[in-house]
């Protein structure tokens, strides 16, 4: 089965996460204000870092994320708090294997606690939270889905927070609905990760942000 097996690589390059990008989400973040539309010109207030193992750029007009090591996560943080909106953004897979995941971090406080909505290229995706720095999935494990295009394509990811619900959807398909009220508010991200192998390149472009 491919979900489990996924779940226990996702758990063993938890400590990658935690390792790489120690600024995320732990600078002075500033009250968002809806609505919110990022063209990715400049840095603006993201959050990005780049070591051995990834790089986070800027540049050309998206956000782009590669991975090169296995077993690793990367992300950049928009420097924001924000409570309730709907969040919508291209994400693309550039290169790299199928076997991977990337998406979206709401609400998080730290590098530590925050809810993650992931897809792989291959097709699956999962809800989860990161509790002191423990990945827990928010319903069922890592699902297939029709919905999501795999390979090198681009899909619009989608999450709504509104109070404790939250609704997340790929290219106009709710795939999860959740109620969870562990974290109120706080800053997004968008990240992107490997397994087995690295070369991992994800891009980010058109991230919207309004009232839910």
């Amino acid at each position: 089965m491919k979900a489990p097996s996924r779940w226990a690589r996702t758990l063993e390059i938890l400590g990658g996460l935690l390792l790489l990008l120690s600024l995320s989400a732990c600078g002075p973040r500033q009250e968002g204000e809806l609505p919110w539309e990022e063209d990715f010109s400049s840095p603006g207030t993201w959050l990005l870092e780049s070591d051995a193992t990834a790089e986070v750029v800027i540049q050309d007009g998206v956000l782009r994320i590669l991975v090169h090591a296995p077993n690793q996560l990367a992300w950049a943080a928009a420097g924001k708090d924000l409570r309730d909106f709907h969040l919508a953004v291209e994400a693309t897979q550039v290169a790299g294997p199928d076997d991977n995941e990337y998406g979206i971090l709401v609400r998080m406080q730290d590098r530590r606690n925050f809810y993650c909505f992931a897809i792989s290229g291959d097709g699956y995706f999962l809800v989860s939270q990161f509790v002191d720095g423990i990945r827990q999935p928010l319903g069922s494990d890592w699902a297939p889905s029709d919905a999501i295009r795999q390979g090198a394509e681009t899909n619009v990811l989608e999450v709504t927070a509104q109070g404790n619900r939250f609704l997340f959807a790929v290219n106009g398909q709710t795939l999860a609905e959740v109620e969870d009220s562990r974290f109120s508010h706080g800053d997004i991200g968008l990240y992107a990760g490997s397994f087995y192998e690295g070369g991992v390149v994800v891009q980010f472009d058109h991230l919207r942000l309004t009232a839910p």
